[in-house]
């Protein structure tokens, strides 16, 4: 039986990955910052990045699906051995490398510096390592994009967008993540190698609001304002203390495609992401 050392577990993406990894049969160590009950095929282990008690000597895999540069510095500083390092980053690498804002500069050159280590210090070990970068992630409402457009235009009736919001986007699943980062585990191509895992369609930022309010009854509207007075509206918002982390280098980009190539995913360890199907359920937090 082969066994998994998991970071970020409790996480959307990281409890996906832990049922995927105990349904097929790995015997799994997942770490977490408050008591958890242990299942059929998982432990789990009280502590972070900085303290852990009761970790291995080795294990067969480790899987990283918080954040990046944490674990880079954690996975520096460790003496477990592991053949396997699978992590999650974000194709904020490259979406936010040139922003205006200077928070997503550095958010981008943490992701940066994060992977650096992660290839540095697997190829110090004889180690296989292999990097993700998810697109926008859903599913289990607990995102911070798609969710909160829902859970606003559920408790308003409506929802709000600037005309123009033309940019091309690829929502992908968390169950479709957590298959990429087991398929990956077993792919010996991935080694030394990062990947954009987008989701399976690519639509405008307008049509994903659409189909996100088109799951929710009864279904809210979809108010199209001008730019200069979307622009006020939001600054109000602000002021009020609302819509938080939606900047204006953030509302520049509705208006641009970030679309990413998966076949190099596809070639090398299988990726075939599912369409962005929603249901209400995959916006109610659980």
């Amino acid at each position: 039986m082969r066994d998994a050392l998991v970071f970020g577990g409790s996480g959307q993406v990281g409890a996906a990955l832990i049922a995927q990894l105990a349904a097929a049969g790995w015997r799994v160590l997942a770490v977490s910052r408050t008591e958890r009950t242990p299942r059929h095929n998982v432990q789990w282990l009280r502590g972070d990045l900085r303290h852990v008690d009761g970790l291995p000597a080795s294990v067969s895999a480790i899987f990283s699906c918080g954040p990046l540069d944490h674990f880079a510095g954690w996975y520096a500083a460790t003496a477990i051995d592991a053949a396997r390092v699978v992590a999650f980053g974000s194709t904020s690498i490259d979406i936010k490398r040139e922003s205006a804002d200077a928070r997503e500069r550095d958010v981008a050159a943490r992701l940066a510096e994060g992977e650096r280590s992660v290839f540095a210090t697997a190829a110090t070990r004889d180690a296989g390592a292999t990097l993700l970068r998810p697109t926008l992630v859903y599913g289990v409402g607990r995102d911070q994009t798609l969710t909160r457009i829902a859970a606003f235009a559920r408790r308003r009736g409506f929802f709000l967008l600037p005309r123009g919001a033309i940019g091309l986007r690829q929502p992908v699943h968390v169950d479709d993540l957590a298959t990429a980062a087991l398929q990956a585990c077993d792919a010996t191509a991935t080694h030394g190698r990062a990947y954009a895992v987008p989701g399976g369609d690519t639509l405008s930022y307008r049509d994903m609001v659409v189909r996100i309010l088109g799951t929710l009854q009864p279904a809210p509207h979809l108010v199209e304002l001008p730019a200069p007075v979307f622009r006020a509206v939001l600054a109000t918002a602000r002021v009020c203390g609302q819509a938080s982390g939606f900047g204006d280098a953030a509302l520049a980009r509705l208006q641009h495609d970030l679309v990413f190539d998966s076949e190099p995913a596809q070639h090398d360890f299988g990726y075939r992401p599912r369409a962005f199907r929603p249901t209400a359920d995959m916006f109610r937090p659980r």
